[in-house]
């Protein structure tokens, strides 16, 4: 049985080396919590981003940034080229894989709605977590409140389809998770966009909205925190496919 706390022990055992201590990337945090490392590329000088990818893809074979401007991605672009670089333009995202490494795949399905457009760059941050994660997605853009008979057909397609959690997206008044949360039997996940504007803007009447929802089991996570949102619909989704799977076997069918 896969001991969780084993990476840790052996590193606070080790301990940074001195070429190392300034910065200690998290390589093993996938192993302990099946939600992998991603580098956050705001606020890191370019030099450092892509130090930081190299090791995890020594070690690792794969590297996810996140938050990545233009000079950034076409620096990644360039360091890597010899391995697979996937850019995410709207998540403003990058993942950096070696060639042989091997994709994530499962039975976990990750539904994605958002309210309108604008929320669509947070809403595929959430997505490519959750499919580097293993999950399948689906994503449904532009079905928010202003105009709410959109949001029938997608929301049975995903239903139909068999989504295991569904990440909503919105910004203004942040009501479209809500409504979701009333229709569908998954957990659903509400993800707070900064797309808005006067009193409420930046988000902040979006997440106090959903964090205010009268529908139980919506669970709501930080302004534009797609990362966290896609984890934690992943993990809902990877536990759900992996408990359905077993009833498979149990009853013969695999």
């Amino acid at each position: 049985m896969l001991d969780p706390f084993s990476a840790l022990r052996e590193s606070l055992a080790a301990g940074p080396s001195p070429t190392e201590s300034e910065i200690t990337p998290d390589f093993d945090r996938d192993v302990r919590t099946g939600v992998p490392e991603v580098i956050l590329g705001e606020g890191k000088s370019i030099a450092m981003v892509v130090d930081v990818a190299r090791r995890f893809l020594d070690r690792r074979g794969r590297a996810i940034i996140s938050r990545t401007k233009l000079r950034l991605t076409r620096a990644l672009q360039e360091e890597f080229r010899d391995d697979v670089v996937e850019t995410y333009r709207q998540a403003r995202m990058v993942v950096v894989r070696r060639q042989d490494f091997p994709v994530a795949t499962g039975d976990g399905k990750v539904g994605i709605v958002t309210a309108g457009t604008s929320d669509v760059g947070v809403a595929e941050e959430a997505q490519v977590i959750a499919q580097e994660m293993g999950c399948v997605t689906r994503l449904a853009a532009d079905v928010g409140v202003a105009g709410l008979h959109r949001l029938v057909s997608p929301l049975q397609d995903m239903l139909g389809w068999g989504a295991d959690a569904i990440i909503v997206a919105a910004g203004m008044d942040g009501a479209l998770p809500s409504v979701v949360a009333g229709l569908v039997d998954v957990p659903v996940i509400g993800l707070p966009t900064s797309r808005g504007y006067g009193v409420g803007g930046a988000g902040v009447a979006a997440l106090l909205s959903m964090l205010q929802s009268c529908v139980p089991g919506l669970v709501v996570v930080n302004v534009d925190n797609g990362i966290g949102a896609g984890a934690s619909a992943a993990r809902i989704a990877n536990h759900i496919a992996a408990a359905r799977a077993e009833r498979l076997v149990q009853h013969g069918v695999r």
